[in-house]
């Protein structure tokens, strides 16, 4: 059960909460966007820096190629004048950048042309499609806030390779960078610079009506060899953090006239053949050919509601996870990587945490929904027979619904198993939210009942940079007894110089999410940090200091302290790019069981505090070789720990680049002494920003495991895909060294058929 006064304290904190939040809304005055002089001029900005951009109407489609020699170009004047945001300034770029809106009746085009000094230190080197180096080459983010609702938007990104990479802003404050969509990009460098255009369908979009409407627009254009970034329409410098995703900044847009929403029906049926070899079931396989058939099916319910249908779902093309090193007693957390998940993982974040995917946090917050619960079992897959989704909004209240339905595999082992989540989220204010969630496992995984879990939180974004979130959940399992609550509060407030953070996060010994994930039963944490990050004007080549203090605790039900942890770092971060850090650990440590850290060493139950040093040094994303290298020194359970890692990326050529990763942990305790070495590297070989062959090696001395990965993909129509995908795995801790354990060959090919 909650502690005593807890709901008390509790709703007279949401009733202060709110009334401030209100306080705060009713007492912001309403800015007004600049009116627009005549044309052939689409841009005006207000002396309180508020924006407005017209959208202009061709006659007929652009040719995109990216080079801009149109004459619309030359007869209507762009938005430009960007503002720096990084340094955090406010002051003009460096070069200037322009931007245009035009649309027809099927298309939206955004046009950027990108005006550079030094155009050969242009940093160009990803075209993968929605790949994060996109995001760390000079790069330009457009974002449409369709409904003008200054909390959600379309984000489309690109660079001067033309890499694509789509995503969605949801409340300014999360970014779901798994949601794809179908749009087109060129771009071509020049001796000016570079420029893009885009043409993003209005199929692709959602917005409430026909006919002349006003949404939200911003653009960010980055240039790495100066390490700036600059928005059209900046946030105040009080938001901190990112400018691009503060809609409540961006230029409001005139002009566009969409045309009529039509039933935006979606099929993609997929062709499937697969050659398998696997010693990890019985009976065991060896080069067993098969074939498949599925379809995954998209139909506009409203103008922002989408059902999803997916039947006999094959996940063939996905990247095996990247094995990691676990010198704790807990699970690991492996982020999901499907992408009928991922494109929809967002609408279900509870509590401050994600739904599956990235938004998931790390693992140490209890999540409702972890969509990995779905289609795997024991490490294995389970094959999904058919499910359902229904995403998306209605007026200010977010919905969603899935609905799967997965197979018996006896080998796993698992039972045909039905997996339910319902998700309900009302905006209130300006920036905040209440929701609610439902989750059910039918059978249990103790039972032939169901597994129920109920949930209710809430998050109040009030001023420019306060944060107040948190949720209550209770599971129902049967057979099982106990205090199966859980619940969490957390108050941040997260501004450029300063920065603090406190959380109370509780998981009872009984609380048991089946399509969750909870790393830590039994156990409350209490956690807080403070932040201060001063720019320093005296300092050549330093960009910020960062000093952080935290301390975290963990606490089981019997009031027995189990984990606590401080620490301290300090970041330099420079102009080029550069970091370097230092970070001072001290924990105490109670094991109430023994657990096997390795194969023959086992820390035996008992009390240890240690500290660890680490420090580290990250190279600049403009460099030809980039990424982190780190060092850690210090006590461990009793003995002494010395780690090194190394996980960068090495750009050959702007197609070819080889991403090496290397952690070697060196452990002596009293029991005795061992070494594991995690070692992987990853080979890039894009043909296209729609082409593109990966391969990756990995090997995991504790496992003993050589695990390869190879996968060709390529998008030879936007929405449509060839996969090919070759899995090796390999057991070399056996007397005849490395013996396959499971390979497989998969060829996967999609058509997306739109109506």
């Amino acid at each position: 059960m909650m502690p005593p006064g807890f709901w008390r304290a509790g709703w007279s904190g949401a009733a202060f909460v709110l009334a401030a939040g209100t306080a705060w809304s009713q007492g912001l005055p309403a800015a007004a966007s600049p009116d627009l002089p005549p044309l052939p001029a689409t841009f005006a900005r207000g002396a309180d820096g508020r924006s407005t951009m017209r959208a202009v109407r061709l006659p007929a489609g652009l040719a995109i190629d990216g080079r801009l020699d149109e004459k619309i170009y030359a007869t209507i004047e762009p938005a430009s004048g960007f503002l720096r945001i990084n340094p955090n300034d406010g002051t003009p770029a460096a070069d200037d950048t322009h931007v245009w809106v035009l649309y027809d009746d099927d298309h939206v085009y955004i046009a950027v042309r990108c005006f550079d000094s030094q155009p050969d230190r242009i940093v160009a080197n990803e075209m993968r499609r929605d790949n994060f180096n996109i995001y760390r080459n000079d790069q330009v983010t457009v974002v449409l806030d369709t409904f003008h609702d200054r909390r959600s938007a379309y984000f489309f990104q690109t660079n001067p390779l033309g890499g694509v990479r789509d995503a969605l802003v949801i409340d300014e404050t999360t970014t779901n960078y798994d949601w794809n969509t179908v749009w087109d990009v060129r771009s071509r460098r020049s001796p000016e610079g570079w420029s893009a255009e885009m043409a993003i369908p209005f199929k692709s979009l959602r917005y409430p009506r026909s006919g002349a409407q006003t949404w939200g627009i911003n653009v960010l254009r980055a240039v790495r060899s100066r390490n700036e970034e600059s928005v059209l329409s900046p946030p105040p410098a009080t938001y901190g953090g990112p400018g691009l995703t503060r809609l409540s900044s961006a230029a409001t847009l005139t002009g566009i006239e969409p045309p009529s929403l039509s039933r935006n029906i979606e099929v993609k049926p997929a062709l499937l053949s697969t050659l398998t070899t696997n010693r990890l079931v019985s009976p065991g396989l060896d080069n067993d050919l098969d074939g498949d058939v599925s379809v995954d099916a998209k139909y506009g319910v409203s103008s922002n509601m989408t059902l999803d249908l997916t039947l006999r779902t094959d996940f063939a093309q996905i990247e095996i996870d990247e094995q990691q090193v676990n010198l704790t007693r807990f699970s690991l957390f492996f982020p999901e990587k499907r992408d009928f998940f991922l494109e929809g993982q967002s609408v279900f974040a509870f509590g401050g945490a994600g739904g599956g995917g990235p938004l998931g946090g790390g693992g140490e917050q209890p999540l409702l929904f972890f969509s990995r619960r779905i289609g795997l079992e024991g490490g294995q897959p389970v094959p999904i027979q058919g499910g359902a989704r229904l995403t998306g909004r209605a007026g200010r209240t977010s919905i969603g619904l899935l609905d799967i339905r997965t197979d018996d595999v006896p080998s796993a082992p698992a039972v045909a198993t039905n997996f339910l989540v319902a998700r309900v989220r009302q905006d209130v204010l300006q920036r905040s939210s209440v929701g609610l969630i439902a989750t059910r496992r039918t059978p249990s995984l103790v039972g032939r009942g169901s597994n129920e879990v109920y949930g209710a939180d809430a998050s109040f974004s009030l001023f420019a940079n306060l944060l107040l979130d948190g949720y209550y959940a209770r599971s129902i399992t049967p057979g099982v007894r106990g205090d199966a609550d859980s619940y969490r509060g957390r108050v941040r407030f997260d501004a450029d110089l300063w920065g603090f953070e406190a959380e109370r996060t509780k998981a009872g010994e009984a609380f048991r999410p089946e399509i969750g994930f909870v790393r830590r039963p039994d156990v409350a944490r209490t956690r807080t940090l403070v932040r201060a990050s001063p720019r320093p004007q005296g300092l050549p080549g330093v960009r910020q200091l960062v000093w952080e203090a935290s301390y975290d605790r963990f606490v089981n039900g019997r009031g027995v302290l189990e984990t606590g942890t401080g620490q301290g770092t300090f970041t330099v971060n420079f102009d080029n790019s550069d970091t370097v850090g230092v970070d001072v650990r001290t924990s105490y440590e109670y094991l109430p069981a023994p657990f096997a850290i390795a194969p023959r060493v086992t820390i035996p139950v008992g009390e240890y505090r240690f500290t660890d040093v680490q420090a580290s040094y990250s190279l600049g994303v403009q460099r030809v070789v980039l990424g982190t290298i780190s060092a850690t020194a210090g006590t461990f359970f009793g003995g002494d720990r010395r780690a090194m890692s190394f996980n960068g990326r090495i750009r050959v050529t702007p197609q070819l680049a080889v991403e090496p990763r290397i952690s070697v942990d060196a452990v002596d305790v009293p029991q005795g002494r061992f070494t594991t070495t995690l070692s992987a590297a990853r080979v890039i070989f894009t043909l296209t920003p729609r082409m593109f062959l990966a391969a990756l090696v990995q090997y995991n001395s504790t496992a003993g495991a050589i695990e390869t990965n190879a996968r060709f993909r390529w998008e030879y129509e936007p929405g449509s895909d060839l996969f090919v995908v070759y899995t090796d795995g390999r057991d070399t801790a056996g007397p005849r060294g490395a013996q396959v354990v499971n390979r497989g060959l998969a060829v996967k090919f999609t058509r997306l058929f739109r109506f």
